[in-house]
């Protein structure tokens, strides 16, 4: 009988596909260039094809490398979830879970959930990896993460996904601005780059531009931050304002600042929260329960 390729040098392919860089790939493996290398070629001794043209400079992959890598993806996928199995079957709350969660979610919420889940499923060992939601559905992919909690819309073809809840918006702006709680304002009323938000690889920004309605692509500054605590600290030193998230808010993230919060110009301006799987995953009991945690959750930072 021939040898089967390893699971561990399929993991090695699918990393070099994704990040296109012997280097990194191998230190996101945590395994030396020439170990992963070495494995590559084990790979393609063992398949009898090239998988990889290779020069001194570059390298692209071959025809059947590309579609390798996309058998490949399934097998380390079920592979992972191999070992869980027999826990499953006599208790679905139990083992690992590798949970992914966008920055914008992850400080505010994981702290109540990692809390709950431990009293109610002590046997569940939750680990979290904080990641943007490209960066994240691509671990998803690949096998590398059981379930995600992300900010919705976003494009989730090809997984299950389960809303949660809302989570509104608020108008925050510098306590000098001449506009109180309460009052009809537009955002034309503020001075051009006055409006400060992420960086665009966060899906906060796309969300709160669309869900608050602000057209006037003038009014936004052209600095922006990588977390709402940056996003904060840059409105309050600018005499500025920014959208934030009501989970954000609940959690005193304006706690000792000069800002004041205000309900957005436009009506019901929020995001949804959402949990995302595999379709392909055997763990659906597990992830169904959780989200009964979130969503109890996520009313309490809503009221």
């Amino acid at each position: 009988m021939n040898k089967l390729p390893s699971i561990r040098n399929l993991q090695y392919l699918i990393k070099l596909y994704e990040l296109k860089n012997f280097n990194r790939a191998a230190e996101a493996c945590f395994v030396s260039q020439s170990t992963l290398s070495a494995g590559i070629q084990n790979l393609e001794d063992q398949l009898g094809g090239q998988l990889i043209e290779r020069d001194h400079k570059a390298f692209v992959f071959t025809d059947m490398g590309e579609a390798l890598v996309v058998m490949a993806k399934s097998i380390v996928q079920q592979a992972s979830e191999l070992t869980q199995i027999a826990h499953e079957t006599q208790n679905p709350m139990s083992g690992r879970l590798r949970l992914g969660c966008i920055p914008t979610i992850a400080p505010f919420l994981f702290k109540p959930f990692f809390t709950l889940c431990k009293n109610s499923y002590p046997d569940l060992n939750v680990q979290l990896k904080e990641d943007t939601t490209e960066n994240l559905l691509k671990s998803l992919d690949a096998g590398e993460l059981d379930c995600l909690i992300l900010a919705l819309p976003v494009n989730t073809a090809g997984f299950h996904t389960k809303v949660l809840g809302e989570d509104p918006f608020w108008f925050v702006t510098h306590k000098d601005y001449p506009v109180e709680k309460g009052q009809v304002y537009s955002y034309q009323d503020f001075p051009d780059e006055s409006i400060f938000l992420l960086q665009k690889e966060h899906c906060l920004t796309e969300h709160a531009v669309s869900a608050c309605q602000l057209v006037d692509s003038q009014k936004i500054n052209p600095l922006s931050a990588s977390s709402l605590q940056t996003l904060v600290a840059m409105v309050e030193c600018q005499k500025g304002a920014t959208f934030i998230p009501q989970m954000a808010l609940k959690t005193g993230l304006l706690e000792h600042s000069d800002l004041k919060v205000l309900r957005p110009a436009a009506e019901q301006a929020s995001r949804q929260i959402g949990m995302v799987w595999r379709q392909t995953t055997r763990r659906s009991l597990t992830f169904n329960k959780l989200t009964e945690l979130l969503k109890s959750l996520l009313s309490e930072f809503s009221e």
